[in-house]
């Protein structure tokens, strides 16, 4: 079926096309009641759909929101984007969602296709990668055209001049856990640090490390690892390889830096014969979820996943926004469950 065009429609009405347009286009100079409610009933009575790049145009706005993850499989990523896709609903914008699967490269891809088109806020979602300094340079420069260009942006992780920022407060929440868990008889510690490039693991690892020396305390092993479930799984296979473990050995208490690797580590211990936590117990980061249905339940640092992506939109949709890069922290809570419970 041939589409209706906006010259019918303004012609249907006995308006100009000008006018026709900023009234179906949801332009900011609309012209009086009546004439407005010609086009509207001439553009309904022919069946007129408007296009959304002149929507667009006119408004000065394509109602879109930009979301970049690393996975969104990944219940961290899925959380925070449950909470971006609530409070851009609210406010009646869409949101456009790309994952980069781990690629460093990809959240250029990523920024430079929002930016071709023309979303009017990005949120990207995830950790600083570490010595990257030539593809943070044409990243920075993309984000900094964006924004001159009027374009509004917020990252949940590393805080930057860029943009406004939600910032967990990683290294803090770590050394909060290792307090509570030396507080609870724990001696004997594993720290499965994950990717070494990537800042939010390396800042778990060093608060956690770092209060652990507080108590004249040293992890027995420290393993990197991928920050996935086959990640934690792998790490804690070498661990066991390592160390000797068996059932009913002296304990161990393992930190793996995120939750997802923390249910991939206990599963590696199964995969060995290994009880949890009588043999080997287990601690995690994030409270994403699923850990409350895991058995035993995993003990963690709950983040407010949601709540962090509901802040980022706020923030890029807020009008004081315009007046520079605000930054806001969120404060982890240790929640002690059965997987660190000491026999």
């Amino acid at each position: 079926m041939r589409a209706v065009t906006l010259q019918e429609v303004a012609r249907h009405a006995g308006v100009s096309q000008a006018t026709a347009s900023r009234v179906l286009n949801g332009s900011l100079r609309v012209p009086g009641p009546g004439v407005a409610e010609l086009v509207r009933k001439a553009a309904a009575e022919l069946g007129y759909v408007p296009n959304a790049q002149a929507q667009a145009l006119a408004r000065s706005s394509s109602g879109l929101i930009g979301l970049v993850v690393r996975e969104i499989s990944d219940p961290y990523f899925s959380s925070i984007a449950r909470g971006v896709q609530r409070i851009a609903r609210e406010h009646d914008r869409h949101v456009l969602l790309s994952c980069t699967e781990a690629d460093p490269a990809g959240d250029l891809d990523a920024v430079t296709s929002f930016i071709s088109l023309r979303a009017d806020a990005l949120i990207m979602v995830g950790s600083r990668f570490i010595g990257r300094r030539a593809h943070d340079r044409l990243l920075n420069s993309e984000l900094k055209r964006y924004t001159e260009m009027g374009g509004r942006m917020a990252v949940i992780g590393q805080a930057t001049p860029l943009a406004n920022s939600v910032v967990p407060q990683n290294r803090e929440g770590a050394a909060a856990l290792a307090d509570a868990l030396v507080k609870q008889g724990h001696r004997r510690f594993a720290v499965f640090t994950g990717p070494t490039e990537l800042q939010t693991a390396v800042d778990r690892t060093v608060g956690f490390t770092e209060a652990l020396r507080r108590h004249g305390l040293e992890p027995l092993a420290t393993v990197p690892s991928a920050f996935t479930r086959d990640g934690g799984f792998d790490a804690a296979r070498r661990l066991v390889a390592e160390l000797g473990l068996a059932r009913g050995g002296d304990g161990l208490c393992i930190f793996a830096v995120n939750d997802v690797m923390a249910i991939g580590a206990m599963a590696g211990l199964r995969d060995r014969g290994l009880r949890i936590p009588q043999d080997v117990q287990v601690a995690g980061f994030d409270d994403i979820t699923t850990v409350q249905d895991h058995v035993p339940a995993l003990t963690t640092v709950r983040l407010p996943l949601e709540s962090m992506g509901e802040t980022a939109v706020r923030l890029v949709l807020t009008e004081a926004t315009r007046g520079g890069a605000r930054s806001t922290t969120v404060v982890g809570e240790v929640v002690l469950r059965d997987s660190t419970r000491r026999r």
